[in-house]
């Protein structure tokens, strides 16, 4: 049983690896819009994919044996989550201006807005 799937299937690695990048990224989206949805501001995003990244990295060492305390993957799962935290929250920011206040904003694109003329 010690080598049923991690020595013998890479394959079996590989899809959990995509799932686990998967969930992170769907988390880090659903914090930014939870950040946007109770109208805090976007330095609480950053916080909390600070923490998000020590989750991942801690995922990736608790189930496929990679380095826990290493800055520079460290920074990469920071970069790439907050890529998706900072989506999620312009994109319900956006909704929430518009629909809140139509009549002062009107949308000019996914992640932003403007004033009405």
């Amino acid at each position: 049983m010690q080598g049923l799937f991690f020595e013998t299937d890479t394959g079996v690695r590989y899809v959990l690896r995509g799932l686990v990048l998967l969930i992170g990224f769907w988390t880090a989206w659903r914090t930014g819009k939870a950040v946007a949805e109770g109208w805090d501001n976007y330095p609480t995003v950053i916080v909390y994919t600070l923490l998000l990244a020590i989750v991942m990295r801690f995922l990736h060492y608790a189930l496929f044996q990679g380095p826990f305390i290493s800055p520079f993957f460290y920074l990469i799962d920071v970069v790439l989550l907050l890529v998706f935290s900072t989506i999620g929250f312009r994109i319900c920011r956006t909704r929430q201006m518009v629909n809140n206040y139509y009549w002062l904003y009107e949308r000019t694109s996914a992640f932003s807005w403007k004033k009405k003329d």
